[in-house]
């Protein structure tokens, strides 16, 4: 199975090289489950991965469940074993669609759009429908979304004892830039050594799928 991902994923960027898609492993997630009156919760995750085909609008973005950080490490030792439990259920992924998607009508001005896919998170799949905002930067194409999900939808147990400090309704908000990385003109030698050290983050992120 592993050597299969691999395989897969090898082929994946050389098709993302000659279908004009767009990608980041640098992306931005924010979650709040805070409630009023009590210590904020709260995480920052900087490493997620999101690949934009901006023939189709089909999106995909995955992050590392541990790499969300806490303000306090006790939170986020809690949230990896006894919440998320980041052992069994290592990462989350969304695959969606940008309805109506069109490049060329995108600016610096922020666009709205609408988005539906399925988010995959703690061994749970459930279908997601919100709005994000697209915008041309000189660093590439910004995405910014917020939505939330209901903890109970995804079996994320909160102990009886914490239900008063912990909120079930997360906010979720994500940022990404992604760039271009379609390269028509290169030789395919130069192609395949993007695919072998630009993308090799994503790379070592996509194989966690693996593990």
């Amino acid at each position: 199975m592993k050597k299969i991902t691999l395989l897969w994923f090898l082929c994946f960027t050389n098709i993302a090289l000659t279908q004009e898609k767009m990608i980041t492993n640098e992306g931005l997630l924010y979650f709040e489950a805070s409630v009023p009156l009590f210590e904020e919760i709260k995480a920052r995750n900087e490493t997620a991965t999101c690949i934009l085909n901006t023939k189709t609008g089909e999106i995909f973005s995955l992050a590392l469940v541990k790499d969300f950080r806490f303000k306090m490490k006790l939170m986020e030792d809690h949230f990896n074993e006894y919440y998320m439990e980041s052992n069994r259920y290592p990462k989350a992924t969304f695959k969606g669609i940008i309805e109506d998607f069109n490049y060329e009508i995108i600016d610096i001005l922020p666009k709205e759009f609408k988005l539906k896919g399925r988010l995959t998170l703690h061994g749970q799949s459930k279908l997601i429908a919100t709005t994000l905002f697209l915008r041309k930067t000189g660093d590439g194409l910004e995405i910014i979304s917020n939505f939330n999900i209901n903890s109970d939808d995804y079996n994320i147990k909160i102990p009886q004892m914490l239900s008063m400090k912990v909120s079930k309704i997360v906010n979720i908000n994500t940022r990404f830039i992604v760039k271009d990385i379609y390269l028509p003109k290169q030789s395919l030698r130069a192609r395949s050594n993007l695919s072998n050290s630009n993308l090799k983050p994503v790379f070592s992120i996509l194989s966690e799928e693996t593990r």
